[in-house]
Formats: structure tokens, C-alpha cells, sequence
């Protein structure tokens, strides 16, 4: 079988143009994977494609399950019947289809509010999902700026427009949500009745109607424009309309805001100093399926070009491919894919080019004009490397269920005698990936470190299945290479574009130039120099007065910083009267500023260790005193204040909470037939099955890079919790790990690493990504990178609450430790009422939650933001199923305290475990000496504290 490259780029750039051939072809797998759209297309690729359309309403629904679908008879500006529906459970609809074939499915919604994420639903038709990707249709909604015009701050810099929803009536044909395929997906329907139903898996929408229709491509822009010719449209004269790229009308994603650029002084507007939100886009534009909307007024009926000034500086040796609607249309084929070129300067894109601009027919009034993200051409070269990477990802495993992670260099394996389809897949794989690259370079015009990642493993691989006798020499080579090849799927799917104006223009206007001459250019840059010396960029600007302002300091970025002032002056300041003055500080310089006198009065995103610690020495404040101090407190778990109490006092409010939960591959665990470990009795019949595949388990490490102290181990924390056991007694005066539990636990954790071999030291992400490492116990927060960053394993993975202990009534006790970040108030503190405030309003749901979707928002799924607040942490984005897995789990966690000389815990934790591992010291011989280290320091501290009298 053959992949064909069909639908490339057009349109003009400094390459010219360059269109996919459609005869040009590569060999690939002789079938597409089960369960794949591909595959799924090759069931049904000789069935027509009937002309007729069938509409179901929304409100003719005849099954629903786990919700109560509402009616509305009034939405959006109109009336009808509509149905509410929320973010679980499912609704069906009955269907009477007059004649087979292949449809096309629009949905007519309205994204009623929620969480502030993409709406997304499984489709199922008669009870089966048709193809794996139907598992994750997605449903855009819409943002605009919340005020018409760019606020300053008191500094004179442009602030960042806050994102708000403006929903909207909205019809979406059912596509690919990764971008793969360009047209939309396609569904087998036989003459008959047949059911369609939409299960919820994040938020809530309204549906209209749900139309099975075919879709007509557009026309070329030969035929239009011999339309043109036919209806006698003429050429309009005179006119050149500008539209800056900042003031879009709408975008489908609350991180397209505003930007700003300064390299340029051609930028509109420009200021040689201050910040101005003069671009759009940017790095935050690349995610396939987003769009941004202008509108435009046209002043007269007739024939127009349009450019665009444009910068796609990011994304080298592939170009950014946009797809053009004018009025929800795509006008001609040409637009489906327009191409931008890699260059670090500002270029005028004429669609068409220059010489011969496409020429687009506008009537009188206003228009909306949508640039969306595409892959175009690149996306079938994207799909052919995906499926690639499982293969040889499949083989690897193969080889390492022999070899093991160190093989032996001198022993000949015979590989290729067991395992029969190495050479071959090593030889089609090879040859796949340098089409790839080949195609890769005929579209772009040029050789890349794009295209030497696709040349170096397809050369890696056809030498490998030339000498097959060395492939055991050279697997960890082998797997750098292919672990490359994933991180290259990575960055061709990211698209980027900055904007910062398009044109409307007759075809005999002159269009201005994109860049400056270079006397403006050396202007600028000396000019910039000299104001380097005046300007202060890393103070974040305040809208408030600051004669009477809380001092706070945030040790995070400074997008961080920004959404947090932001929040401060459209929310908190208003309705305190209180300012603050925000300063992006870090956090290592808060104990010297504090001994100095010169600290805030509230430090927050700090450690959990920094707290106590601070309280001991009478520089934190004890808030247990404060008003409220107790209604407060509800907000959390009781564990995610544990940190921060010491004896009747607390020197902190929680903002963070992050617990460890089970990372699995569904795939790689059917493949052995191992079902998810529930207790860890599962979890020591799983390692030997992992290990004679040469498979291993990963235990939670402590972090001992880049942190001032070592927490506790969290294996051990999980292990020691679930006996039942603490990590101190008496009130913090002595260590709890020498009672009999301590050492239980301590015991059953070192037979991790001695009796089971687990590895102390390994690269999970990348391992699980492979699958060497198929079950893992990690941060939830590591959710974030899969999902973001592992687009090769989605929908292979899943995570659930950690194994347990079973318990005499058949339940299982799953305790994890947490950790966290916190924020302090200073016992320093000249406004201490005022800091109280502030910090209440901080950890408050409104606040986190609002805080939680921006972050989101301005940096995408990767920046999820954990927060330690039960019901913010609801309205987080989280798919329904995977919170519910997440819950589960939180109702588990236990907080680790901190007591004077705690720190010496966690590091002689390590100590000891080293020693059992590294030595074969008996494991409570090592334990016991190093308690007598840790209850050494805490008496030593307690008594530099004066605390011995405390209990």
C-alpha cells in the first residue's frame, strides 16, 4: 500500500510557490493501524456520497444517561427549542438515514458557561466509537479583549487586555482536533435507522441541531474567478483599509491577547521605551484549529486583495500554514492552506503574490476575515512519522525484552532470528522517514535541522538492518535518535504567526513596506541603548494608587506577575480600597531582605519548608488569630495545612497542593495482560512480568537538585502513611521512623531497590514515552507535560490513585504525602490587617480559580496550576473523568509536618536508604543510626527555640 501527498501549500512567498504532487508516493505500513481514521476510511473508501442532508434538532433527543438534559427556549439572541447539556453523562438521538454512504456531521451549539476550556465529546454511533479520534471532538469558544481600548499602567506601559467569553451561536463541521487531516471527517451511515450519541467529558454546551450533509470543497481560483468574469465584477479603485492585528474581534482561545513587539520600529504602535500591545499571536498562535477574527469595513461592492504583515520567526526549515475564511466561508481552494515562510524580519504577504494577487469579491458593509491554524501540507508527513515512531517504539521494546537495558556488547543476541520482522521493519521505517524528509524538503525549499533529525535515524536504521549483528552495541544511540524523532513531532505541529496589521486593498494600490529603512533601524537601536539605562522592565506597573499599598513579593515569571496585578486591580483593590505593590522577587533573597528589615509583608509561592522555619525565629506571623482564620481554613484539606502549624500557631495559608498519583500505558499493560495495580500485593506479582520483558516500575525520587532542603521521599512518605505510622512524635520533639511501623515501612520501601532492583536514578518521561517504564507513580502535575508534550502516546495512558493496603473491610488505604507552595505574611508587617486581606483573597476560590484559567490561558495545558483550594480546583479545566481520578486520590493525602531540624529528615532518609542500597547494610541498623542524627538536631533546635516547654 501507498501514502500519497496530496493538497500541498500554495501561495507566495520568498520560495515561491510549491504545491504537494499528488503522484508523488512512499511506501508505508501495508494496512493503516485499527482503530485509526485512516483505517476506518479504508473500510468505506468505494461507498458514495450522497447529496442529501438530514437535520436532527438538538430537543428530539430519545436517551439520555448520568444528566438531565434541560430545555431552553431562549438563547443567544434567539428562539427555539434547545437542550442544555452538561459536562458528564450522555444524550442520544435517533436517526432515519434514507441512503448509504459516507456524511459529513455539523453540530450547532452554543458554549454556555464553565470551566473556560474547549468543550469536547465522544461520539458514538450505534453504540461504538467509529474510530479512536472520534473519542475527542472538539468545541471552540469564543474571547474577545474585555475593554475596546488598551489600558496604561502608572508607568506608561500598555497592560495586557483581560480575556472574557463572549458566547455565540457557532456551527462546527466535525474534524481532526490535531490537525492531521485537512478535510473533515467523514461517517459511514447504511440506509436505515441508526443512533448518534455525544458523551461529555469537559464542560457543558447547548445543542441546536446535528446535520448529516456532505461538504462541498471549495472552488479553485481559476473557476472564481471566471465567475468573476461571468457576473462582470469589476475592480475597485482607490481604496487601501487597515486593520491592526491587536484589535481582533474575536479569537477561539484566551491565550490569542494582545502582544508586544519592539525590535521593529515599523511595529504599529511603536514606542522606542514603553511596552505597546501592538502584535498578535505570536508562539501563543501554533496549536492546530485556533483562529482570530478582524473585522472589516468595506467601503464599496467590487474586487480586492489583502495582505498581511506578518513575522514567522520561531519555526525553522518548516513554514506556518493558515487557512482563510471571509463570512464563515473559505472563498477559494488556494485559501485552505496559505503558507509563511521562516524569516526574523516582518514580511508584506500578498496572498497570491505581488505580480498577480488573488483577487476576492466583498460587498459593501462589514466582514469578518478568520485566519485558522492548519498543518496543510505537512500534516500527512506528521501522521506517516507518528505512526513510525510507535512502530520502532514497538520494536525497541521488542529488542530490550531480550538484550535488557545493558546489553552485552560481546554477546551476539541473534535478533534477527528472533525477532523475524526487525530487518524489514528497520528497512521500511528507514525508507519512510527519508521520503518524509525528502518531501519535506521539496515543500519548504530548503535542507534543515528539521530534515538532518528524519536523515540521521533513517540512516541509523537501514545500517542497523544492514548489520543487525551490532544492534545491541547501539541501542542507547538508537533510542536518542527516535526519542529526537518524537521531540521533531513536536515542533513541526506547532505552528506559529505574529500579525501586526492586514490590508484591504484595490489591486492598483501600492502596499507599504514591512520593514524600516536601516538609518531607522540603527536610530532604534541606539535609542533603545540609551533608554536601557532609565527604564525599569522588571517592575511590574500598578493602575492604583501606591501611597498605602501591602508590599508583596511573587518569586515566580513575570506572567505570573502580570495576571496576579491584574487580578489586584480589576478585583481585590476595588473591593478593598487596599493597593499593592506587586514586586517579582527571588524567593532566596527573603530570609536576607527579612534579617535586613527590608522584606514585604507577604511572600507568597513559597516552600513549605520556609514557613515554620520563619515562625520558629519570630519572622512569620501567626494567623490562627486573625478574624475569619477558621471559616478560612475550610477551603482546604485538612493535610494541606499540616505544613504550615506548629504546636497552636500557623505561619501559613496553602496555595498549591501536589500529590503523586499512577501513571500507566493501557496499551503496553494489555499487551502483557496486567490489569492497573490496586494494592501493592499487585504491584510485587507485576515487576517480575515487567522485568522478564526487561520492563521497569518507577517510585516517586526526592528532588536533590536546586532545593535548599531535602523533603522527605515520597515512596517512603506513601509506604509509612498507609501503616499507619508519622514521621514524628510528641509533638515534633523526636522522629517517628525507628517505632515499628517506621521500620516496617523503611523495610518494605529498600526491598524496592535490593530484593526487586527497581532503579534510584532514571529519565521517566522519556522512558515512559517509549515504555520501558510503562507504570509509574509520580506528581499529578506530570499529567500536564503528557498531554502537552507526548502527542505520540495519547489516548495510551491514563492515571489513577496510587496502590494501597487492604483493609479488613475490603477497601483499600491509598495515603500519599503531599507538598506544595504557601504564602506568608511577615511579622514585620507595618499593614498587617491589610496583608491579611490580601492573602484571604488570594486563597480564595474566585482567586485561584480565575488565577488557574489565565495561567492556562496565556501558556496552555502545560501550566495547569494545582491549586490547594477544593472547590477552584473543580472549576479548573480538568476533563470530568480525570478529576474524579483525582479526587479519589486527594481524599488520601496527608501533609508531612515541619518542626525545628526538620530538615535533617528528609536528608538522612536518603542517607540511610543509600547506605541499605549501596552497602547491604542491614535496613534497621541504617535507619537507626540515622534517626539518632535526626532526634540529635531536633532536640538541638528545640532548645536554641526555647520549645522544650511548649508541650
Amino acid at each position: 500500500m501507498y501514502a500519497i501527498f496530496s493538497s500541498g501549500a500554495s501561495g507566495s512567498s520568498k520560495t515561491g510557490n510549491r504545491t504537494s504532487d499528488p503522484s508523488r508516493v512512499m511506501p508505508i505500513s501495508e494496512s493503516a493501524a485499527e482503530g485509526s481514521y485512516d483505517y476506518y476510511l479504508q473500510q468505506y473508501q468505494n461507498e458514495k456520497r450522497p447529496s442529501s442532508e438530514i437535520v436532527i434538532q438538538g430537543a428530539d433527543y430519545t436517551a439520555a444517561e448520568g444528566m438531565k438534559p434541560e430545555m431552553i427556549t431562549e438563547l443567544g439572541g434567539e428562539t427555539g427549542k434547545f437542550i442544555r447539556t452538561e459536562e458528564s453523562g450522555s444524550v442520544q438521538w435517533d436517526v432515519d438515514v434514507p441512503e448509504s454512504g459516507m456524511y459529513h456531521m455539523t453540530l450547532r451549539y452554543y458554549p454556555i458557561q464553565g470551566k473556560s476550556s474547549a468543550i469536547e465529546r465522544e461520539l458514538w454511533i450505534d453504540g461504538e466509537i467509529p474510530f479512536n479520534s472520534a473519542r475527542n471532538m472538539s468545541f471552540h469558544r469564543v474571547w474577545v479583549n474585555e475593554k475596546s481600548e488598551i489600558e496604561q499602567d502608572n508607568r506608561g506601559n500598555d497592560l495586557r487586555p483581560r480575556q472574557i467569553e463572549a458566547p455565540m451561536w457557532q456551527e462546527s463541521i466535525l474534524r481532526d482536533k490535531e490537525g492531521y487531516y485537512e478535510e473533515p471527517y467523514q461517517f459511514y451511515f447504511s440506509a436505515g435507522k441508526h443512533s448518534i450519541k455525544l458523551v461529555s467529558t469537559r464542560e457543558p454546551m447547548v445543542i441546536d441541531s446535528i446535520k448529516l450533509h456532505h461538504y462541498e470543497e471549495p472552488p479553485s481560483y481559476a473557476e472564481l474567478k471566471q465567475e468573476y468574469e461571468s457576473k462582470g465584477y469589476a475592480e475597485t479603485s482607490g481604496h487601501l483599509i487597515k486593520v491592526q492585528g491587536e484589535q481582533a474581534a474575536y479569537k477561539s482561545s484566551p491565550t490569542l491577547y494582545p502582544i508586544t513587539d519592539r525590535s521593529s520600529t515599523s511595529t504599529e504602535p511603536y514606542d522606542v521605551s514603553k511596552i505597546r500591545m501592538n502584535t498578535i499571536g505570536g508562539n501563543n498562535w501554533r496549536v492546530p484549529g485556533q483562529w482570530i477574527a478582524w473585522e472589516m469595513d468595506v467601503p464599496e461592492d467590487g474586487l480586492y486583495k489583502i495582505a498581511i504583515k506578518g513575522r514567522q520567526e520561531l519555526l525553522r526549515g518548516i513554514y506556518s500554514t493558515r487557512s482563510l475564511q471571509i463570512d464563515n466561508q473559505t472563498p477559494f481552494k488556494e485559501m485552505m492552506q496559505v503558507p509563511f515562510f521562516y524569516d526574523s524580519d516582518w514580511q508584506m504577504h500578498v496572498l497570491g503574490n505581488e505580480e498577480e494577487p488573488y483577487l476576492f469579491y466583498l460587498t459593501k458593509g462589514k466582514h469578518d476575515l478568520r485566519l485558522e491554524v492548519s498543518l496543510g501540507a505537512i500534516a500527512p508527513l506528521i501522521r506517516q512519522v507518528e505512526a513510525s515512531v510507535l512502530e520502532i517504539n514497538a520494536m525497541y521494546r521488542k529488542i530490550l525484552m531480550i538484550t535488557g537495558n545493558v546489553p552485552d556488547p560481546y554477546r551476539d543476541y541473534q535478533l534477527e532470528k528472533q525477532i523475524p520482522d526487525m530487518v524489514d521493519v528497520f528497512h521500511k521505517q528507514s525508507d519512510i522517514l527519508n521520503a518524509v524528509s525528502e518531501e519535506l524538503i521539496r515543500l519548504t525549499g530548503e535542507k534543515s535541522d528539521k530534515t538532518a533529525i528524519l536523515n540521521k535515524t533513517a540512516y541509523q536504521l537501514a545500517d542497523l538492518a544492514d548489520k543487525p549483528e551490532t544492534v545491541q552495541k547501539r541501542l542507547s544511540q538508537f533510542k536518542i535518535n527516535v526519542g529526537s524523532v518524537g521531540s521533531w513531532l513536536l515542533e513541526v505541529r506547532e505552528q506559529p504567526l505574529e500579525i501586526d496589521y492586514l490590508l484591504l486593498a484595490s489591486p492598483n494600490e501600492k502596499l507599504p513596506k514591512a520593514n524600516d529603512s536601516a538609518f531607522r533601524k540603527a536610530g532604534h537601536e541606539v535609542s533603545s541603548f540609551f533608554h536601557s539605562f532609565f527604564e525599569d522592565y522588571d517592575t511590574i506597573g500598578s493602575t492604583a494608587d501606591e501611597d498605602k499599598s501591602v508590599t508583596v513579593w511573587i518569586g515566580t515569571g513575570r506572567d505570573q506577575a502580570q495576571v496576579l496585578k491584574a487580578m489586584i486591580d480589576d478585583t481585590f483593590t476595588p473591593l478593598t480600597g487596599i493597593s499593592v505593590n506587586l514586586k517579582l522577587v527571588n524567593a532566596d533573597v527573603l530570609l536576607r531582605a527579612s534579617l535586613a528589615g527590608e522584606g514585604p509583608d507577604v511572600a507568597m509561592q513559597v516552600g513549605n519548608d520556609v514557613p515554620v522555619n520563619f515562625g520558629m525565629r519570630h519572622a512569620a506571623e501567626d494567623l490562627s488569630t486573625y478574624p475569619g482564620y477558621h471559616e478560612l481554613i475550610k477551603q482546604f484539606r485538612a493535610s494541606a495545612m499540616v505544613p504550615y502549624q506548629f504546636e497552636d500557631q500557623v505561619f501559613a495559608l496553602p496555595e498549591q497542593q501536589i500529590f503523586n498519583m499512577l501513571f500507566y500505558r493501557k496499551d503496553i499493560l494489555e499487551q502483557l495482560d496486567l490489569e492497573p495495580p490496586q494494592t501493592w500485593e499487585d504491584v510485587y506479582a507485576m515487576i517480575p512480568v515487567l522485568q522478564k520483558h526487561n520492563m521497569e516500575m518507577a517510585l516517586p525520587l526526592a528532588q536533590t537538585t536546586g532545593v535548599p532542603v531535602l523533603e522527605v521521599n515520597r515512596a517512603y512518605a506513601m509506604l509509612l502513611y498507609q501503616m499507619g505510622g508519622s514521621f514524628y512524635l510528641d509533638h515534633g520533639a523526636k522522629s517517628g521512623m525507628d517505632t515499628e511501623t517506621g521500620l516496617e515501612a523503611f523495610k518494605e520501601w529498600t526491598d524496592f531497590y535490593t530484593s526487586y532492583k527497581l532503579p534510584l536514578t532514571f529519565d521517566f518521561p522519556m522512558r515512559f514515552r517509549t515504555g520501558e517504564m510503562p507504570v509509574g507513580i509520580m506528581d499529578y502535575t506530570f499529567y500536564n507535560y503528557l498531554s502537552v508534550s507526548a502527542p505520540e502516546i495519547k489516548g495510551l495512558w491514563e492515571f489513577i490513585p496510587v496502590p494501597g493496603i487492604k483493609q479488613k473491610d475490603g477497601s483499600i488505604k491509598r495515603d500519599v504525602a503531599s507538598g506544595g507552595t504557601a504564602t506568608v505574611m511577615l511579622k514585620q508587617s507595618k499593614h498587617k490587617d491589610a496583608a491579611w486581606e490580601f492573602m484571604k483573597w488570594w486563597v480564595s476560590k474566585d482567586a485561584q480559580v480565575r488565577f488557574g484559567r489565565e495561567m492556562e490561558g496565556l501558556m496552555g495545558a502545560a501550566a495547569r496550576y494545582p491549586t490547594a483550594n477544593i472547590e477552584a480546583l473543580q472549576e479548573l479545566p480538568w476533563p470530568i473523568r480525570d478529576y474524579r481520578s483525582l479526587e479519589e486520590q486527594w481524599e488520601w493525602v496527608q501533609g508531612v509536618p515541619e518542626v525545628p531540624g526538620g530538615y535533617f529528615t528528609g536528608r538522612h532518609l536518603d542517607n540511610a536508604l543509600r547506605e541499605v542500597v549501596n552497602n547491604g547494610t542491614n535496613s534497621t541498623d541504617a535507619i537507626y543510626d540515622y534517626v539518632q542524627e535526626i532526634n540529635y538536631e531536633i532536640q538541638q533546635k528545640r532548645k536554641e527555640f526555647k520549645l522544650d516547654g511548649m508541650r
